[in-house]
């Protein structure tokens, strides 16, 4: 059974048709209205009028009658039982934990509403990203460096500031040489850099609205006059669905703690893959695919008495750094580090660029995308 979803649930399809006849198989998915959302492209959902519809794929439609949509509320690993909010349990003989993060919107979307009412809410903004003449990037991770160059990138003459507490931008365990490529592509596209600077009082903003002339104020003091304020600050782990089982396994940032095979500490039947695996590399989408693939391998190599395989965190790191929304096809500036070595922009470029591997995931899915 898989709990939760998104890219590390797509990313457990292909592998799941290899489990032996017989074996019963399950998914459970919170209230959501998204079905599965590539996480890698919830960034550009509000800069392209359209594209927020193929992030949208149905979980119904690919896993039928296993696909069971609740909010787990409990784990009860004795008795091999995932609990429920409406009280039903549901037992597994293996169980993947994919309970992925929270954050601040438009990376993450966090509304308890229908599919279109969600979709709308991409396209509002893009309305809102319109109407403003100055935006401003709070955070400087790899969402707020994807989000400032994207929304530069297709609208260049706008204003973009990108605000940052620490003086190093994206994620520390990319390489120096990468975070210092991803500054350099920010300043040559124009964008304004403000480095070791706090937002004071960042919860008294008003995000993703239009709001023509906001003094936003930093902690140092300096101000900056914005039309829109978008904020790409730190994601928070789901952890409530398994803290009071495995209380002694999680990490200081609540996500669990596994091994090389990417096993629960202390369980052999359960696995966490995605945002709530402990590991040393970003917060990807692409690395929870990654992570579903060895989980599931594995899975299927315990019922046929084979070796397990083993996860190497952070093999493959890249992200966009300014997207250009052509029709349906997107040509992505990346930049990235494979094995540890950084690689350059062509390469990544290669890799990643299209449509940000939406219909990759419409085809690991068995769906159409919508054109």
């Amino acid at each position: 059974m898989d709990t939760r979803a998104g890219a590390a649930e797509v990313g457990c399809r292909p592998e799941i048709t290899k489990v032996p006849p017989g074996e019963p198989l399950g998914t459970c998915d919170p209230p959501d209205p998204r079905g599965m959302w590539p996480d890698i492209t919830s960034l550009l959902s509000p800069l392209a009028t359209g594209f927020a519809r193929k992030t949208f794929i149905s979980y119904s439609v690919t896993f039928g009658d296993s696909f069971r949509q609740g909010e787990v509320v409990g784990i009860d690993p004795a008795r091999q039982r995932v609990l429920l909010s409406d009280g039903e349990e549901l037992h597994y003989s293996h169980l993947i934990l994919a309970t992925g993060s929270d954050g601040p919107f438009p990376g993450k979307f966090n509304q308890v509403i229908d599919m279109e009412s969600a979709i709308q809410t991409y396209e509002d903004m893009v309305k809102e990203i319109e109407k403003s003449e100055r935006i401003l990037v709070v955070g400087g991770g790899a969402a707020g460096v994807e989000m400032a160059a994207e929304i530069k990138t297709e609208y260049p003459a706008k204003e973009v500031t990108l605000i940052h507490s620490k003086v190093v931008l994206a994620d520390v365990e990319l390489l120096h040489s990468v975070r210092q490529e991803a500054k350099e592509i920010l300043l040559r596209k124009g964008v304004r850099l403000l480095l070791g600077e706090r937002v004071s009082d960042v919860e008294s903003l008003t995000p993703n609205r239009f709001q023509k002339d906001t003094v936003v104020r930093t902690e140092k003091g300096t101000e900056v006059v914005v039309d829109m304020v978008v904020l790409c600050t730190g994601i928070k782990i789901n952890s409530s669905a398994y803290a009071a089982a495995f209380g002694d396994r999680l990490a200081s940032n609540s996500a669990l703690k596994v091994n090389k095979h990417l096993q629960l500490e202390g369980y052999e039947n359960i696995y966490a893959i995605g945002d709530c695996a402990d590991l040393k590399e970003p917060k990807m989408a692409y690395h929870a695919g990654l992570h579903a693939n060895v989980a599931v391998t594995n899975i299927i190599n315990s019922l046929t008495h084979k070796p397990l395989k083993t996860y190497k965190p952070g093999k493959v790191i890249c992200f966009p750094v300014g997207t250009a929304v052509k029709c349906a096809h997107i040509g992505t500036v990346t930049v990235g580090q494979v094995n540890g070595y950084y690689v350059g922009r062509l390469l990544v470029t290669i890799a990643k660029s299209r449509d940000l591997f939406v219909s990759k995931s419409w085809k690991t899915m068995g769906q159409t995308m919508p054109s």
